[in-house]
């Protein structure tokens, strides 16, 4: 919908690279237009970045986590892509950025006015007034004032131990399951929010919807966060890294990956594995295309051996089109719709059906990884009586 496009939007060039601040377009219309072409792929869910009222592109600088960022649409418009999408079978998840606020919202705006007087104070880790300008310590400036996300001035950190912080964030929670009937959740920088606080959110959000879908964002093991009363699963970059170390860089033996492989599996109870997050590429890194050096074989061969796992498969977009891209924000382009169809394309929806068709056995069945002696990788999955 060209109609919400922010001032300077560039024009959608899949070919382009984008810059740290560079604005396309795209927005929830844009994924409305397209549902049946992700249905055709085999998409049965999807994996929405932060689409709440923020400053930047990127939207992980939350000012109103209660309304749609204009640039993206409104209520009315998300209201009907999840009803569209759940009549296509689709599941909808949305990101939580409840480890920090933006630096202009009504909150944090509101200390920078009163101080320590603000009623909102106690909401972030202050540590001393003033609190502009921010000293950055990686420039040499000094101890910061307040604790921040990676040392970014605009993204102050909320303290979620403080219980006016936990009702307000749960108040967010829930209010989309209620409102909008979303199936999931994805939790930005999981591991650094108060573990209190997420036994709460397990309990508000499955207390409406007892299926729901909670996904942490940690990038090391997990376990702490899997006990049944915090997370489903998470974002498992720790056993795809073991498959792009030795697929794609060539780092480790495949007797080393399905050793560590097998290692990860024995972390975590049968049910959390089966809904871990299992991905090869995604907005916080490189393309899986471009990691395997531009060969689309190896990719692919990457990403089936991926889809044969113990896990949820997420597919990162654009990769059915072959796209590639360096870290971020090179990996955001714009999706590259007219390879839709293409050979690529093909190959990836055959490997989705593929999945789906044998949904129960590589679901929920047994595992079992070896090398032969010829060095190849043998996966043996067995169905499992449910």
């Amino acid at each position: 919908d060209s109609t919400n496009d922010p001032v300077g939007t560039k024009p959608w060039r899949p070919s382009d690279h984008p810059g740290r601040d560079d604005y396309y377009g795209g927005d929830l219309q844009g994924v409305l237009d397209h549902l049946d072409d992700l249905q055709a792929l085999g998409v049965n869910g999807l994996y929405f970045c932060p689409i709440f009222t923020a400053s930047s592109n990127h939207k992980y600088d939350t000012i109103d986590y209660l309304t749609i960022d204009p640039d993206f649409g409104d209520k009315t418009l998300f209201a009907k892509l999840v009803n569209e999408a759940h009549k296509r079978g689709m599941r909808v998840m949305l990101d939580a950025v409840f480890n920090h606020m933006g630096f202009a919202s009504m909150q944090w705006q509101d200390v920078l006015a009163n101080g320590k007087k603000s009623r909102f104070a106690s909401w972030f880790h202050i540590h001393d007034y003033p609190l502009t300008s921010f000293h950055n310590p990686l420039k040499g400036e000094g101890a910061p004032q307040y604790d921040t996300f990676a040392f970014e001035s605009r993204m102050p950190k909320l303290d979620t131990a403080n219980p006016a912080v936990q009702d307000y964030l749960l108040q967010v929670a829930t209010y989309w399951i209620q409102a909008f009937d979303i199936d999931a959740w994805r939790l930005d920088v999981a591991n650094e929010v108060d573990h209190h606080f997420w036994k709460r959110f397990y309990s508000a959000v499955t207390a409406i919807k007892p299926d729901f879908y909670i996904l942490g964002e940690v990038w090391h093991s997990s376990q702490p966060w899997l006990n049944g009363d915090e997370f489903s699963g998470v974002m498992n970059y720790a056993f795809t890294q073991q498959i792009e170390d030795h697929f794609l860089t060539g780092k480790q033996t495949a007797a080393g990956m399905t050793a560590l492989l097998t290692d990860q599996l024995m972390l975590y109870r049968d049910q959390t594995n089966q809904v871990m997050l299992n991905m090869l590429d995604s907005h916080d890194t490189p393309r899986l295309l471009t990691v395997a050096g531009d060969d689309i074989d190896l990719a692919l061969q990457a990403l089936t051996f991926a889809f044969l796992q113990t896990g949820t498969p997420c597919l990162y977009y654009g990769t059915e089109m072959g796209m590639d891209g360096e870290n971020d924000p090179d990996d955001r382009k714009p999706m590259d719709w007219t390879k839709l169809g293409q050979p690529i394309w093909q190959r990836v929806a055959k490997l989705i059906g593929f999945r789906r068709e044998h949904a129960a056995t590589l679901g929920r069945g047994t595992t079992k990884l070896e090398v032969t002696p010829s060095g190849l990788i043998k996966v043996v999955r067995h169905g499992r009586e449910t």
